[in-house]
């Protein structure tokens, strides 16, 4: 599918107009088998069925009135109706030779991911959110859109006060701790806060004094948050995530922003005094015992929570980043917080209704036993652990290579692999983490698709001359194989319409599978003349699909393997 099929489409639709008065769509599809085509069409069911008419005779009509001569062969009826077409060779080469490209489209867009916790570790529920969040990124810069990747990094709230008393409470300076200390520190405020009433009530009032400026409570904080965000970026450096440390924005960026988040929903009549807390009860949003939930955007000790963080992000993004969409790329237990922030948002006149904000969802990264993913000890898994085992089990499977970076390619393939798993399924489902599936060098999995690269990059290195173009396509194989080249960009377009990466990865596997077939029926170095060079030429069309799929995917595309 690529800059040829709205040209099918657009004159199937003129051929349906002229013949039945009305430019129906075609709706193409690529064809599921070779004997079918290259793609199928049926809109001769649909128009037969709308005007009360035998579907093979709508298809023969729509036969005879289109003009699809110089791109197919004769367009042929087949079962009920349907309309089967068969791109020309020539087509086919052309549309390889000059693949279909996008522009600036004008927009703007604020991509929310990864926001992991200051003074804690990350672990593997961030990996999900990172690695979709940045192939997200990647697809619709790659579309034309301006990104703006945002950070949106736990910095605020109540843990902070319960730290900040916890060192208080035993004398220690905050300076004396990195982050693992910093852990620590954390569960041990956090047991203190759940026993001690006391406790909590001075750290409910520590976080006031945080949100207000204190001095001494603000340079703890600030230890925290350098210290961590130290950490985050070596985590994401192994990760090879685009996130930089400019990306962060995080909750305490919007503090001087909430007493104004108040003051305007107060003055829109959109909240309520509820126990002591200013609260939004929206229409529609109710408990599982048919009570009223509401959005706490002020807390009854005057603290704010995160939902008036989250408001003021949206305000801030949408009136001074001017952007055109927003995505908050978040697990999918946050589905109703986000449903209701959009909502109350919106009524507050904070995010036009065409402004789209999605809240891409996804589900859980589960262990061997198909449970959420924990340590021997159930404790949480470290990220940075994770990725250094799929990193060195990369390196074993290479350890009879000669002729490579073994490092650099260890790393490419492992952290590579942990990627395509996470996004090769549908985003919303869970997965099982399994390191030995993962690093598989056959089947649908990263290794597989960067070998694919590397075996193309060593035929193209061996061939003596430089690629050219794509010329004559006689075998059936190379046809298939061109084919699916030609969809590269609508794939694309579908992963940035639908923020689905797995439907680029299904395209890119599918690309490997049509390119292993090819080699098993048409010889390319030991072929000769303008078959040699035509094979040559697809060889590195195919390379470089490889090579730009894999990347929108934040996925190194190795030369040797």
């Amino acid at each position: 599918m690529s800059a040829v099929l709205p040209v099918l489409s657009t004159r199937l639709s003129a051929a349906a107009e002229a013949a039945f008065g009305t430019a129906y769509d075609p709706e193409l599809r690529s064809s599921t088998r070779p004997e079918f085509g290259h793609y199928q069409s049926n809109l001769a069911l649909r128009i037969g069925n709308a005007l009360g008419l035998p579907p093979r005779e709508v298809a023969a009509r729509l036969v005879t009135a289109v003009h699809l001569d110089d791109l197919c062969e004769r367009p042929e009826v087949a079962g009920p109706g349907f309309i089967n077409l068969t791109l020309l060779p020539q087509t086919l080469a052309e549309a390889v030779n000059e693949p279909e490209s996008f522009s600036s489209n004008g927009q703007r867009v604020v991509v929310d991911y990864s926001q992991p916790n200051v003074a804690k570790q990350m672990h593997v529920g961030h990996l999900r959110s990172t690695v979709i969040g940045d192939a997200v990124c990647n697809v619709l810069q790659y579309v034309g859109y301006d990104v703006i990747r945002q950070n949106h990094v736990g910095d605020w709230g109540t843990q902070y006060g319960m730290m900040i008393e916890q060192l208080l409470a035993e004398d220690l300076a905050a300076e004396s701790l990195d982050l693992q200390g910093l852990q620590l520190l954390y569960e041990r405020s956090r047991k203190h806060f759940d026993a001690d009433s006391v406790f909590a009530d001075a750290s409910r009032l520590r976080v006031v004094k945080l949100q207000s400026g204190d001095p001494e409570t603000r340079s703890s904080w600030q230890h925290m948050v350098d210290v961590s965000l130290d950490d985050f970026e070596q985590v994401y450096a192994l990760l090879g995530s685009n996130l930089q440390r400019t990306d962060v924005v995080g909750e305490s960026a919007y503090n001087d922003d909430l007493p104004r988040i108040v003051e305007e929903l107060e003055s829109k009549g959109l909240l309520t005094e509820s126990d002591g807390a200013m609260c939004a009860f929206l229409p529609g949003y109710l408990g599982r015992d048919g009570s009223p939930l509401p959005v706490i955007v002020r807390k009854s000790d005057g603290g704010f929570g995160y939902s008036a963080t989250d408001l003021a992000a949206v305000r801030r993004r949408v009136r001074e980043l001017h952007v055109s969409r927003i995505v908050y790329v978040v697990d999918h237990r946050q589905a109703l917080h986000f449903d209701m922030i959009f909502t109350l948002a919106r009524a507050a006149g904070w995010l036009p209704a065409d402004v789209p904000a999605e809240h891409v969802s996804f589900g859980t990264v589960l262990g061997p036993n198909g449970k959420p993913f924990k340590t021997r000890e159930g404790g949480t898994v470290k990220l940075i652990e994770l990725l250094e085992s799929a990193v060195a089990r990369a390196d074993a499977l290479l350890a009879d290579r000669e002729g490579i970076d073994r490092a650099a390619t260890a790393r490419a393939v492992g952290i590579g692999a942990v990627k395509y798993a996470d996004l090769s399924s549908d985003r919303g489902n869970d997965y099982v983490f399994d390191l030995d599936r993962m690093v598989a060098m056959t089947g649908n999995t990263g290794p597989y698709l960067q070998y694919a690269h590397a075996r193309l990059s060593r035929l193209l290195s061996k061939a003596g001359t430089e690629p050219g173009e794509v010329g004559e396509l006689k075998d059936p194989a190379e046809q298939r194989l061109a084919l699916h080249l030609t969809g590269f960009a609508t794939a694309v377009a579908q992963v940035a319409e639908t923020l689905q990466p797995h439907r680029l990865c299904t395209y890119l596997y599918d690309v490997a599978s049509a390119l292993s077939a090819f080699y098993e029926s048409c010889p390319v170095l030991s072929s000769e003349g303008a078959t040699r060079a035509s094979r040559i030429a697809l060889c590195a069309a195919t390379r470089k699909v490889l090579q730009d799929g894999l990347g929108l995917l934040g996925i190194e595309a190795p030369d040797a393997m």
